[in-house]
């Protein structure tokens, strides 16, 4: 007998109505990419503290100038709204109270990666590249690592840098912010 497996795709807005009638726990790690609802792996010491020093080097340094948003949504399209770990966002006054941000708020999402470096670059990164995410960092703890990702055309990046300690690295939103790789991987 041949059984024939269906699959739901659910939008953004099925999504956001089962998490306000609590369908989910408020502490599901859970993101919707792609249509799924995506159950992601807990968050590890070394992961944890590496988003704490993006956030404190972007809060520091950029201040008013962008909102750092830690382990939020960002609305990519129609089924798809993941929750990188650190976003830098256009200001604006109402701190997106209204909606989550869209792909023309992001001036950057930084991944942190201690487990998921393969579903980060296999397939997060192509979804923020459809979205036209300007720019995109994934920081590998494995390996202490820092890989860039700009200019995207379609599903992909045309630009890739990785960089390592004793490297440095600006937001190309904000040039004269320079960060070195170990500020972020510690």
């Amino acid at each position: 007998m041949n059984v024939k497996l269906v699959h739901h795709r659910f939008t953004v807005k099925q999504y956001d109505q089962m998490i306000a009638a609590g369908v989910f726990h408020e502490d599901d790690r859970l993101e919707l990419l792609g249509g799924e609802i995506i159950e992601m792996s807990p968050t590890g010491m070394f992961h944890a503290a590496c988003v704490k020093r993006l956030n404190q080097v972007f809060s520091q340094q950029l201040g008013a100038k962008a909102i750092v948003g830690v382990q939020d949504p960002i609305h990519l399209d129609r089924h798809s709204e993941p929750e990188p770990d650190v976003v830098l966002l256009n200001p604006r006054p109402d701190f997106y109270m209204q909606g989550h941000p869209e792909p023309e708020d992001v001036f950057l999402v930084v991944e942190v990666a201690e487990t998921s470096l393969a579903y980060d670059r296999e397939v997060k990164l192509p979804l923020y590249a459809r979205a036209g995410i300007m720019e995109v960092w994934i920081v590998d703890v494995g390996q202490s690592t820092l890989e860039v990702y700009r200019q995207p055309v379609v599903d992909k990046y045309t630009e890739t840098i990785r960089l390592v300690s004793g490297d440095s690295i600006s937001p190309q939103a904000f040039p004269d912010l320079t960060i070195q790789v170990e500020q972020i991987t510690g």
